[in-house]
């Protein structure tokens, strides 16, 4: 097995890729099938403390506030921790059906991703994310 981290950092986009492919279809499981069993999601105003609560929040958004949308996502950066871990920072937003492909700044959120490899995958064992701050004019 190659330990190559451009192996690493192809495995994780996919992982990301797969959750993003996820949230547009509505797909509450699929969306947190590569997360570990003890996952936690931190937003503005709330606390997810695992892969279940998190995929049951989801799955009432879809069908609530967040049915029809997307996300847009540019990552920034991805640092490894040791062979089985790492941390990617993105800069994220939710597009609502009719909006900007490419959300203003006031709408985006600045977001960690904590990956850990477990049995040889990618997962992601931590989320957080905090609103951008735009600089005053």
């Amino acid at each position: 097995m190659s330990n190559s981290r451009v192996e690493d950092e192809a495995a994780i986009q996919a992982v990301l890729a797969d959750s993003y492919k996820a949230w547009e279809a509505g797909d509450a499981d699929g969306m947190v099938a590569n997360y570990t069993s003890d996952a936690t999601a931190i937003m503005p105003g709330s606390f997810r403390g695992s892969r279940d609560v998190i995929r049951q929040n989801m799955a009432l958004a879809f069908e609530g506030p967040l049915k029809g949308t997307s996300t847009y996502n540019d990552q920034v950066s991805i640092r490894f921790l040791g062979k089985d871990g790492a941390i990617v920072i993105s800069e994220s937003a939710i597009r609502f059906p009719g909006g900007a492909e490419i959300p203003d700044d006031e709408q985006r959120v600045n977001a960690t991703w904590v990956f850990e490899k477990r049995d040889g995958q990618w997962l992601i064992a931590a989320y957080h994310n905090s609103p951008k701050l735009v600089p005053a004019q």
